[in-house]
């Protein structure tokens, strides 16, 4: 833990003495869509799409400069901010996770809006909460719904504009899931899968196993089952999204498991408790990417 949070901080500083550069997500689509690139485009598509129409799977095509144009607009592009999605199915956590990792409880002001049913109708914009940080976390409408059909979510959202997409995964890995996942890599944009709601789901599978905290008065069953319902959470959910990753002929990914409540205490605290799971380890992951994709130091901007 020690070690995560020191490179956490090593990686704030150089973002924060950074210049960003430009999105290379983008700048690949632009060429995709010039002149010289037109033919071998449009080749490469008609193939690609006839591919996913013989298994059933309907085709994305390669957004237009104009497509590009109003997509950007869409979420307020800015070229000197590095953007976070945060992307899934309808009732997955989304905005409670946005809030967490912007050090944010759900009842507080600015918090994006969180309920038992999908809230999120059109995408929402955050500045990080540190505004040294060049960053801006996107709240992405729950895709499964009767406004949002879960094929085109990834092109209707203009998911291509971003630098950095974290895939959050429910109670079930969905078509949905594995169609952004498969976009994004189609179009080289990183990606995290995130299961959230820890603390809920391994209590839940305590009671499912049979503890019963009014047959425990001196708590001596609770260590115990609560290990044992944690490993079972983090080796069934690693199995199950390992095996429809294999499914979907997409690579081997790690799944990140959090609780936002965790999670809201290390961006706010900098510490974990004792149950923490993969809460510093998504944080530093995101940071490696951020310096990595986008950020060039004062002075190497300077020289170059």
């Amino acid at each position: 833990m020690g070690q995560f949070l020191a490179k956490i901080l090593a990686d704030l500083k150089i973002i924060q003495n950074s210049h960003t550069t430009n999105n290379p997500t983008l700048e690949a689509i632009a060429t995709a869509n010039s002149e010289e690139d037109k033919v071998k485009t449009t080749q490469q598509t008609q193939r690609e799409a006839e591919e996913r129409l013989r298994k059933g799977v309907k085709p994305v095509v390669l957004p237009t400069t104009e497509e590009v144009a109003v997509a950007k607009a869409k979420v307020q592009y800015q070229d000197n901010l590095f953007r976070f999605a945060v992307a899934g199915v309808a009732g997955s956590g989304k905005s409670s996770l946005v809030n967490a990792i912007r050090g944010l409880r759900n009842s507080d002001t600015g918090a994006t809006p969180t309920g038992v049913v999908e809230t999120t109708v059109t995408v929402g914009r955050y500045r990080d909460s540190n505004r040294r940080l060049p960053f801006v976390w996107y709240d992405i409408p729950g895709a499964g719904t009767l406004n949002q059909p879960g094929w085109q979510y990834f092109n209707n959202q203009g998911l291509f504009v971003f630098d950095c997409i974290i895939v959050l995964v429910g109670d079930r890995f969905t078509q949905t899931d594995l169609a952004i996942l498969e976009n994004c890599r189609r179009f080289q944009i990183p990606t995290y899968i995130v299961r959230s709601k820890a603390d809920f789901h391994i209590p839940n599978l305590m009671n499912d196993t049979g503890y019963d905290s009014d047959d425990d008065d001196d708590e001596s069953q609770y260590e115990t089952m609560y290990n044992a319902a944690r490993e079972r959470y983090i080796s069934d959910t690693q199995a199950t999204v390992q095996q429809n990753l294999g499914d979907a002929k997409l690579p081997v990914q790690k799944v990140y498991l959090v609780s936002n409540k965790v999670l809201l205490s290390a961006v706010k605290k900098r510490m974990l408790p004792k149950a923490a799971l993969d809460e510093m380890e998504l944080l530093k992951d995101l940071l490696e990417e951020a310096c990595a994709r986008r950020c060039v130091a004062t002075e190497d901007k300077a020289e170059a």
